[in-house]
């Protein structure tokens, strides 16, 4: 196991206890986003050095994707919990 495995160990339960909706709670879709938008932004910044990594960038490609299908998931079903989410992290609507 590489040092970067337990950073992003770390920092993935960082963001699960910062936007966690109860206890045990791991895969609310807020939590999912969270995560989501962190890995993201790593490899935003990944790519921004290595730009002719194509299965990173498909890999991206994916992971906003599905960002953004569970964002419009939440706006549909609780439109608050939506706008604090986007707040929060950042993101624009």
């Amino acid at each position: 196991m590489g040092v970067n495995e337990v950073i992003d160990k770390e920092l993935k339960t960082q963001v699960i206890e910062q936007y966690k909706t109860h206890d045990a709670d791991t895969g609310s879709p807020e939590v999912q986003v969270a995560i989501l938008t962190t890995r993201i932004r790593q490899l935003t910044e990944h790519m921004k050095i290595h730009k002719k990594d194509f299965h990173s960038r498909r890999g991206l490609l994916v992971m906003v994707g599905k960002r953004r299908k569970l964002l419009q998931y939440l706006r549909e079903k609780n439109f608050g919990r939506y706008q604090n989410l986007i707040q929060s992290l950042g993101l624009r609507h």
